[in-house]
């Protein structure tokens, strides 16, 4: 895991100095709200419909206890009890007071944790597949280059005001786990024919008003060339990205205008000026990076020998674990997903209950998945039986990872000043139709995505089922789409039709499950599966009835 070195620690040090006097400014009244915001942006500091929020960086997802106990020490004594994991594989606290954040960001950079590039019109958290390092699939660990991706980009001069906010990620294997195509810059590890590793480059995927997949713009790029290709990208997108329209200045809309050959025409002319430049990554600062994301001394264990009668911790056991690059270890999904409760919400005593987990069972390391749910990726096999009985005690033992409970949900209208739309109220309610165990293992994997507003935070347009809460005439409705899909086989939802009133928005749910249910070929057919053999049209049938076609 990254340690902070001594540039860090000043930089962020200094970040902190610098913003405490901002608030004391602003609260003195000396600086309006106007001359504030681009301050507060800069620091993660949102202004939402009741409170200011605030968002705090988990690079790539990774933290280690000591960090996940600070969080959990910053929700009891800052907050309401409780935090936010979000999309971003961030957390976020919704209610802490202006006044108190400069002490919050202190005690944050006590434990090399800052809020710094997760807001405003910069490289945002450089996110990475929640299994990295641990994974039997992947041709190696994606950690260290999302390491260097944020050291590159860290304040960076030249891209620090950039047309609009600008997202990369990363995986390791075939199987996306890190949603690459739905961002400004994917990236795909790999290795070529000689071995080497290099990546496959996408570029100009996103959602929002305008979803698009991205495209494929190297199948491989030699990693020592790295920061000099995202360095050609960030340039080109930067001189020719639109500044006159916010709703058009995403890098997607570039691709878009300009075409894909162009586009990749342009980058690799850039890039073949700064290839053989100060940017070209040596072997050796690969090495010394990697050397911190070295994966744990594993002693060997016997597997798991627990002879139980208990379905939910057979249940768990099916869902909630993956397989390890070792056979005598496991990857642990710990759901923030509860039937009815909130999605990606965890308490100040679960976050607690967390870290004393990884610290005796998984060590001492945690991840955060855009998924919204936390990941312990080393546990011996033979202590299952133990992580399941602490979780359970803390309440985060629910098995349904990957069905249909196991939801996306941004916060909504309840908190953002940019929803139209409830989403948590909605998936709470969807949740509990949906939450017994014989159902969800009836429907099999199932994901549903919900968004109060057309950002996309809840990543609605990658849902097999998606949910985008619109307003219309003062009122709130939500749109379905069908067939979307954030893996290595990336598509975007189709609306099917017409929207639905809040109270019958689950009900519609349950048709489109049932009709899925009727026409799948077996119950190894998942549902994506289904719904790309047969098309849109009989789930248009069963929601519309007589009136599909004109829906």
């Amino acid at each position: 895991m990254y340690r902070y070195d001594e540039f860090d620690r000043s930089f962020v040090e200094q970040r902190v100095a610098q913003f405490a006097d901002q608030v004391a400014r602003r609260l003195s009244g000396e600086i309006t709200e106007d001359a504030f915001k681009p301050l507060r942006l800069m620091n993660g500091v949102y202004l939402q419909l009741h409170a200011y929020m605030l968002r705090i960086a988990v690079p790539y997802g990774t933290m280690n206890g000591r960090q996940m106990r600070m969080l959990a020490h910053i929700a009891r004594k800052y907050d309401r009890g409780y935090g936010h994991f979000t999309t971003r594989q961030n957390i976020q606290f919704n209610w802490p007071r202006l006044e108190d954040i400069p002490a919050i960001l202190r005690e944050l950079a006590s434990v090399e944790m800052h809020a710094i590039q997760t807001s405003g019109n910069c490289i945002r958290n450089v996110t990475a597949d929640h299994f990295a390092g641990a994974a039997h699939d992947e041709a190696d660990d994606p950690r260290p280059y999302a390491e260097i991706l944020r050291q590159w980009s860290s304040l960076h001069p030249e891209f620090s005001f950039l047309p609009r906010k600008f997202k990369i990620a990363v995986t390791g294997a075939e199987h996306d786990r890190a949603a690459i195509q739905v961002h400004d810059i994917g990236l795909q590890l790999k290795r070529n024919e000689n071995g080497e590793l290099g990546f496959a480059v996408y570029v100009g995927g996103g959602q929002g008003r305008t979803p698009m997949i991205a495209k494929k713009v190297r199948d491989f790029l030699p990693e020592q060339d790295l920061l000099a290709y995202a360095t050609a990208i960030l340039r080109v997108y930067n001189l020719s990205g639109r500044r006159d329209n916010k709703y058009k200045a995403r890098i997607k809309i570039l691709v878009h205008e300009t075409g894909t050959e162009e586009l990749t025409r342009q980058i690799e002319q850039e890039f073949d000026q700064l290839r053989h430049g100060n940017l070209q990554l040596p072997a050796a600062d690969i090495a010394a990076i990697r050397s911190y994301f070295a994966a744990p001394d594993l002693p060997q264990r016997e597997r798991d020998r627990y002879d139980t009668a208990d379905a939910e911790y057979i249940t768990w056991l099916t869902r909630n674990t993956g397989r390890h690059k070792r056979d005598d270890y496991a990857m642990v999904t710990i759901s923030l997903k509860p039937i009815g409760g909130i999605p990606g919400d965890a308490t100040d005593h679960q976050m607690d209950a967390v870290a004393a987990i990884a610290e005796r069972y998984g060590f001492d390391e945690i991840r955060v998945s855009h998924e919204q749910n936390l990941i312990l990726p080393h546990v011996a096999r033979a202590d299952l039986p133990a992580v399941y009985a602490a979780l359970k005690e803390a309440g985060l033992a629910t098995g349904n990872a990957g069905l249909v409970t196991d939801m996306i949900a941004c916060p909504g209208l309840d908190y953002c000043a940019l929803a139209n739309a409830r989403s948590i109220p909605l998936a709470q309610e969807i949740s509990a139709r949906f939450g017994s165990a014989r159902r969800q293992e009836e429907i099999g994997d199932l994901k549903i995505k919900i968004s109060g507003c057309i950002n996309a935070c809840g990543h609605h347009h990658v849902g097999h089922i998606g949910l985008l809460g619109v307003e219309k005439k003062g009122a709130e409705l939500y749109q379905i789409t069908l067939g979307g899909s954030a893996d290595e086989n990336t598509s975007i939802g189709e609306i099917v039709g017409r929207g639905f009133e809040p109270e019958k928005v689950t009900d519609a749910i349950e048709t489109i499950v049932d009709t899925y249910l009727g026409l799948r070929l077996s119950r190894d057919e998942a549902f994506i599966d289904a719904y790309r053999r047969v098309g849109a049209q009989p789930f248009k049938d069963a929601l519309y009835g007589d009136n599909a076609k004109a829906a």
